[in-house]
């Protein structure tokens, strides 16, 4: 591993409850080694992005349910491809020359695993994401 690697790894945060077995499946291993560290470490930008997306479709985000809110987060990261690509860009640029080789042999199984997992930390964030409308008023 190159010194940039070792940077790269270095300010990931560490996941506590990341367990590791030898029953894991690659894609398992794959998620606990590097995604989870990555979406953390990734998170403050990964919510600018999100309220950036809410705002350039007129704020109607910030009108909904909680309930619709969450369906809100589900559909624009499922169903807006430039969005879920660029989310995808953001988190795929952390990875290690070694971490990338891994994720091109099975990309659209960890995509899958990586957009729900960012899907969820939204949703866990709800809290940030109506800040922004308070701000706004």
């Amino acid at each position: 591993m190159d010194s940039e690697s070792d940077r790269r790894l270095d300010i990931r945060p560490t996941i506590s409850q990341a367990h590791f077995n030898s029953q894991m499946s690659f894609n398992e291993r794959f998620q606990n080694r590097t995604l989870r560290p990555v979406i953390k470490l990734q998170n403050d930008l990964l919510v600018e992005a999100f309220k950036n997306y809410a705002n350039k479709h007129k704020g109607a985000f910030y009108e909904l349910s909680l309930e619709k809110k969450f369906e809100y987060i589900e559909r624009a990261i499922q169903k807006d491809i430039k969005f879920r690509n660029s989310l995808k860009g953001m988190l795929i640029g952390q990875f290690t020359v070694e971490e990338y080789r891994d994720y091109i042999t099975n990309s659209s199984a960890l995509n899958k695993r990586m957009m729900n997992m960012v899907v969820e930390r939204l949703k866990d964030q709800i809290q940030l994401l109506e800040a922004e409308a308070l701000l706004q008023d």
